[in-house]
C-alpha cells in the first residue's frame, strides 16, 4: 500500500540541498548503513552478469558519488556521468573522485522536472542507470515517470539498479528498521570517538529534519511498475527491512 497521500510533494527534498545535513549524511548515516558492502556488490555482479560490455553509467541523485565511483573503479576505462540537485552533494562527489578525472561529469539536476533527462541526454545512452538513496523523495507517480524516463535513457541491454530506501511491509517492522538503523549508527559513532548515547541516536533519527522528505513504496509495488514500462529480469535483488536493492533491464 502506498504512503503517497499522506506526504509532502518533492520540493520539500530541498532540505538536502543544506552543506550540514550532506555533510552529516556522508560522515555519519551513509557509512553507517546496514549491508552498504553487499549492496554495492549486488550492484556490479547484476550489471556485470546483465551487460557484460558496460563502460557508461549515470549515477542519478549521485550525493557522494559513492555508486558511480564504485562502477568507476569496477569496470575499466568506463565513464560517469554524476547527477544531483544538491550542489554541496555534487562538490563532495568533485573532490572524493578527483582520481579519475577525464572519466567524469558532473550534472546540477532536478529529476522532480520531467525536463531534466535534457541535461544529460547528449552522454546517452547509458549502459547503466544506477541511484542511490534518492528517488524515495519524490511522489509515487513521480517515480514511475523516472523509471519510464531512465529507461528512455539506456541502451538495449542497459540495466537500472536502485539501492532505495523502501517502505516497511508494517509498523512493527518499521519499528524494527528504526532500531536496527539505530543500532548501526550508534556504533559507527562510537568507533570513529563521538561522545553520544544510544538514546541520543534514537531520537535524532526520528526527529531528523529530512524525515518529511521520504515518500516512501513498497520494493514490490516498485518492480510492478518496472515490469510495466517494459524492463527485464526485474527483481528485488537484496532487502534487508527498508533496504533494498532492485531494477531491471532495458530488452536487447
Amino acid at each position: 500500500m502506498s504512503t503517497e497521500q499522506a506526504k509532502p510533494e518533492h520540493h520539500d527534498a530541498r532540505v538536502w540541498q543544506s552543506a550540514p545535513l550532506a555533510a552529516k549524511y556522508v560522515n555519519e548515516v551513509r557509512v553507517a548503513l546496514p549491508l552498504a558492502k553487499e549492496q554495492i556488490d549486488m550492484m556490479h555482479r547484476i550489471i556485470a552478469a546483465l551487460n557484460l560490455g558496460a563502460s557508461s553509467f549515470l549515477d542519478l541523485g549521485c550525493g557522494s558519488g559513492i555508486l558511480g565511483a564504485s562502477l568507476l573503479g569496477r569496470f575499466g576505462e568506463s565513464r560517469c556521468v554524476f547527477a544531483d540537485f544538491s550542489p554541496p552533494m555534487l562538490e563532495t562527489a568533485r573532490e572524493a573522485l578527483a582520481d579519475y578525472d577525464g572519466r567524469t561529469n558532473f550534472v546540477e539536476v532536478d529529476y522532480g522536472d520531467p525536463e531534466w533527462p535534457a541535461k544529460v541526454v547528449g552522454a546517452a545512452p547509458f549502459d547503466a542507470v544506477v541511484s542511490g538513496y534518492s528517488i524515495h523523495h519524490q511522489t509515487d507517480d513521480r517515480k514511475r515517470e523516472i523509471y519510464g524516463e531512465i529507461f528512455d535513457l539506456l541502451s538495449p541491454g542497459g540495466v537500472f539498479i536502485n539501492v532505495e530506501h523502501v517502505a516497511s511491509a508494517t509498523p512493527r517492522l518499521e519499528a524494527e528498521w528504526n532500531e536496527m538503523l539505530t543500532d548501526a549508527i550508534f556504533e559507527t559513532s562510537r568507533a570513529n570517538g563521538k561522545d553520544t548515547t544510544r538514546e541520543e541516536v534514537f531520537t535524532e533519527l526520528v526527529d531528523r529534519p529530512d524525515k518529511d522528505a521520504n515518500i516512501l513504496a513498497p520494493v514490490e509495488d516498485q518492480c510492478v511498475w518496472l515490469r510495466e514500462i517494459g524492463f527485464e529480469n526485474v527483481d528485488c535483488y537484496l532487502k534487508v527491512l527498508e533496504l533494498a536493492v532492485f531494477g531491471g533491464q532495458k530488452a536487447r
